[in-house]
């Protein structure tokens, strides 16, 4: 499939990734990495206890990082010439509903653009949507519109 076969497709959809559990271990070593210790996040004593949640939630940004790994799973149309994709960064993220730890996430997604570039290059847009398996959730933890710049062979 051709870049432009790509874009004419759009909306594709991706489907969805398997479930990721995230761990307060996880929580503790994305604060040890990124300074975000907050104790709503590292101290469950406490957030049980003072927590508007009534549990230590996931930090958004780690939100955000568990993104690569659950975006492996998603089916992209085999599409060409192309030597690999690059993270571009977002046009819009949002934060929905906060994901308590111990929680499992799942991310489903849909390719709802292809751009050329001057360069040769075409930005491809993904409409991507972060799901919390928690019963009390209904809809989305997390929204984003993620990019990636497609650099051709």
């Amino acid at each position: 499939m051709t870049l432009d076969e790509l874009a004419a497709a759009c909306p594709f959809d991706l489907g969805t990734s398997e479930p990721l559990l995230i761990t307060q271990e996880m929580v503790d070593a994305h604060a040890a990495t990124t300074g975000d210790a907050q104790w709503i996040h590292n101290d469950p004593e406490r957030a049980l206890r003072e927590s508007p949640f009534g549990a230590p939630i996931v930090q958004g940004f780690l939100l955000l990082a568990v993104l690569t790994q659950l975006s492996s799973e998603l089916k992209f149309p085999p599409f060409g010439p192309v030597s690999m994709l690059v993270n571009y960064g977002f046009d819009r993220v949002r934060f929905l509903q906060a994901v308590p730890v111990g929680s499992s996430v799942t991310l489903s997604g849909s390719l709802v653009n292809v751009r050329e570039r001057t360069d040769s290059s075409a930005v491809i847009s993904i409409d991507v949507e972060l799901h919390c398996e928690q019963p009390q959730l209904v809809g989305p933890a997390m929204a984003a519109n993620w990019l990636f710049l497609a650099l051709r062979t």
